[in-house]
């Protein structure tokens, strides 16, 4: 029998089967899996071979589905799933060859088809826990959204309620609060109509005029900078300048990163927008007064709900939308440091030609 020849042999076939895996090229070999995932693979499949081949199948089914779960909490990618099924076969095979076992091809059967049977359950369990997974960060990233918003227009309703009582004037301090709740709630519902667009590949290729959008994009981020007392400058640009796009990722894009200038710029500093037109790409910089970037890598703070700064307001995708949309209109989006200062934020998107 099969089973026998794995038990009597096991350390050599663990040795074997992670030769194998360390040659191999893609997925990348782990430690973890190594280390712990191919012993646990081999005396798996001598414990499910000894049993029926009616309980085999049943058994090692059940068995391989969970431990596709498992794998998925360890941060393993369905590619080592199935690699690693298939490596224990394949080093089998090959190790019965070099010891001259005879054993009945029944038996080579029977270890295939179990084999067959424990990577699709493996892949089904995998495939639908990390679905359901996505699910969970998708409805927390919703309710996120959905707390944030209402927060927001529960701080403008009781501002304007004092406002239109007559009990403080508009132009003072609560004035102002309704202005920020509203102009905070406009910057999520682009930013959500971009990544929601972005996603579902709902992107447009228009010829995106530049000039009706900064002036959009002046009356938004005005607002903003007066909550902070902010000098905002925003260049002119030419009433032919255009860019080939979506004009709601490239609103939100830019709406996102002058927000952030504007909300880690110190209080009285300056932010500033401008373009430059490089052949066939259209550059346009976000400039802010923060300071300089914290210590870490940079990319870092592309990765959703990151937040490397004091201020822990908001839900951290910003930059991690704006670069999805970026990269959904064929452009890029990058960040330079300039220390003792600030950082430059620029976007690079795709130039359209004349009408």
């Amino acid at each position: 029998m099969i089973a026998d020849f794995i038990f009597e042999h096991r350390d050599l076939l663990v040795e074997r089967v992670r030769e194998r895996t360390r040659q191999r090229v893609a997925p990348a070999p782990t430690k973890l899996e190594l280390e712990a995932g191919v012993p646990l693979f081999v005396d798996r499949f001598a414990a499910r071979l000894r049993l029926h081949e009616r309980q085999a199948f049943s058994e090692i089914g059940t068995d391989a589905a969970i431990h596709g779960g498992e794998l998925l909490a360890a941060g393993f990618t369905i590619g080592q799933v199935v690699h690693g099924y298939g490596d224990i076969c394949q080093s089998l095979m090959q190790l019965a060859v070099d010891l001259h076992a005879e054993i009945p091809a029944e038996s080579f059967k029977r270890l295939n088809m179990c084999l067959d049977v424990a990577i699709a359950e493996a892949v089904t369990e995998y495939a639908g826990r990390r679905e359901q997974l996505i699910i969970d960060r998708n409805m927390q990233h919703l309710g996120a959204l959905a707390h944030e918003l209402r927060n927001l227009l529960n701080t403008a309703t009781l501002a304007f309620d004092a406002v239109s009582s007559g009990s403080v004037g508009v132009g003072g301090t609560t004035g102002l609060l309704v202005a920020k709740s509203l102009v905070r709630m406009s910057e999520l519902v682009t930013r959500a109509v971009a990544e929601v667009r972005a996603e579902v590949g709902l992107t447009r290729a228009d010829r995106v005029q530049l000039a009706p959008l900064f002036e959009e994009l002046e009356i938004l981020a005005t607002m903003r900078a007066k909550t902070r007392a902010l000098s905002l400058a925003i260049g002119p640009v030419s009433p032919d300048l255009c860019i080939e796009g979506d004009a709601h990722i490239v609103a939100a894009i830019l709406t996102n990163l002058v927000q952030n200038a504007c909300k880690f710029t110190h209080v009285e500093g300056h932010v500033s927008v401008t373009t430059r037109v490089s052949g066939e790409t259209v550059e346009i910089d976000v400039a802010d007064e923060c300071g300089g970037l914290p210590p870490g890598n940079p990319e870092e703070l592309f990765r959703p709900y990151e937040q490397r700064s004091a201020d822990r307001s908001g839900l951290g995708l910003g930059l991690a939308i704006s670069r999805k949309g970026a990269l959904a209109l064929g452009g890029s989006l990058s960040v330079r440091d300039v220390p003792g200062v600030g950082c430059v934020f620029t976007v690079a998107l795709r130039r359209s030609p004349p009408a």
